[in-house]
């Protein structure tokens, strides 16, 4: 018999609370993404985080612990070799990545690979380089308006990433030339995790900005997760953000895209007035892709507050038979060197409005806990040679 009805899982998307054991041969000692944005950010308020126990699970400065905290909480090391996006999401339900994704942010990408890109498309590339997205805009923006070229670059992850502009280049042009872009790295010498559609707007002397048209284009996960076994059983798997994308739609039973991670939080408090029986699992996405992977501190600050606010709203609206579950995917300290994401523990604080009371729970040595704990609470059963040890009979 079930305990909960419905499961939430909110995934701060790179939020990570201190670097894992391992962390040097990742080239990532020291880094702590909550922990230093509560150091060095000109404010941080989060008073619902707080009261879950954040403060508790980790030190932050100015932020103390709370005598009775309302959830549940542990640290998560990941178990998998990597430290990217779908590494994190695939671990939380039952899959254990032991060979990294490829990467081209040293070199770019292969000439045999942009050869045949060029030709299948029948646009010339301009970038192929490791850059941040505004940076490839301002640089190159203008020179695709002008010439209808096409912007290739990637990043510390395993992605391919296409810019387009919307008015000029076109989405359906631009998702077109992605589209071919994953069927080419399909190939195991470049095989990239995620191929990503980066459309924007603006003029030339203008500024260019970034749209919600974003679309990823992912490798389908590499075994059945958690997600699979819930919908085979007949139960609801609700995605928000960019979910869908990370698990090439495979065990998700309905999708909302986001715009933006305030939207996003906006969409889960909305399925939370709705009726269902099953898993949300949500995406807020712009605490990387915004803040993190552009090292502004004060930015990702601003973004927890935000999140912080609508968390509250969110609590207020849970039953007595829902959990919220809420996690990280991986680290991305703006306060370290470069760009990259950075390998660390993650938050797990569970809270149910039916719980007696919080506390800590024994760290865990990889993400899976989450998938196992939500099947194990609807009675489902893990796939095969998955991961994941299920904490459901501790949360009371």
């Amino acid at each position: 018999m079930r305990k909960y009805k419905r499961v939430f899982v909110v995934v701060l998307d790179s939020l990570g609370i201190g670097s894992m054991e391992d962390a040097p041969a990742f080239g990532d000692s020291g880094a702590d993404t909550l922990g230093h944005i509560a150091e060095r950010a000109d404010h941080l308020n989060i008073p619902n985080l707080q009261k879950l126990g954040i403060a508790n699970l980790h030190p932050l400065k100015g932020i103390g612990p709370v005598e009775k905290p309302m959830a549940y909480y542990m640290e998560m090391n990941e178990k998998s070799n990597g430290k990217d996006t779908m590494t994190g999401h695939w671990e939380m339900m039952g899959l254990h990545i032991t060979k990294p994704f490829r990467t081209f942010s040293e070199t770019g990408f292969p000439d045999e690979l942009i050869r045949e890109l060029e030709r299948r498309t029948g646009r010339k590339v301009i970038g192929n380089k490791s850059a941040s997205g505004t940076e490839i805009l301002d640089e190159l923006g203008e020179v695709e308006l002008a010439t209808g070229q096409m912007i290739v670059y990637t990043s510390a992850d395993s992605v391919l990433q296409i810019c387009g502009n919307e008015e000029t280049f076109g989405l359906d042009e631009l998702y077109r030339c992605c589209e071919i872009a994953r069927d080419i790295t399909m190939r195991d010498e470049w095989k990239v995790g995620r191929v990503i559609a980066r459309p924007y707007v603006g003029r030339r002397n203008g500024e260019f900005k970034r749209t919600s048209n974003r679309h990823d284009y992912a490798l389908k996960p590499c075994g059945r997760t958690a997600l699979d076994e819930l919908k085979k059983e007949g139960l609801d798997v609700i995605s928000v953000g960019k979910i869908k994308d990370i698990f090439d739609g495979e065990g998700i039973t309905k999708a909302y895209p986001s715009r933006s991670s305030v939207h996003g939080m906006e969409q889960t408090m909305g399925l939370a007035d709705k009726d269902f029986t099953g898993l949300c699992f949500t995406n807020l996405v712009d605490f990387d892709a915004l803040w993190g992977h552009r090292r502004d501190v004060n930015g990702y600050a601003g973004e927890l507050e935000r999140s912080d606010a609508n968390l509250g709203r969110f609590l207020d609206r849970l039953h007595g038979d829902d959990l919220l579950i809420i996690t990280a995917d991986h680290g991305n300290d703006p306060t370290y060197r470069g760009t990259d994401h950075t390998r660390e523990k993650v938050p797990f604080l569970a809270y149910s409005p039916s719980m007696r009371h919080g506390g800590g729970l024994e760290a865990s040595d990889n993400f899976a806990v989450i998938g196992a704990t939500v099947a194990d609470n609807f009675g489902v059963v893990m796939p095969k040679g998955t991961i994941g040890t299920s904490v459901l009979e501790l949360l009371n």
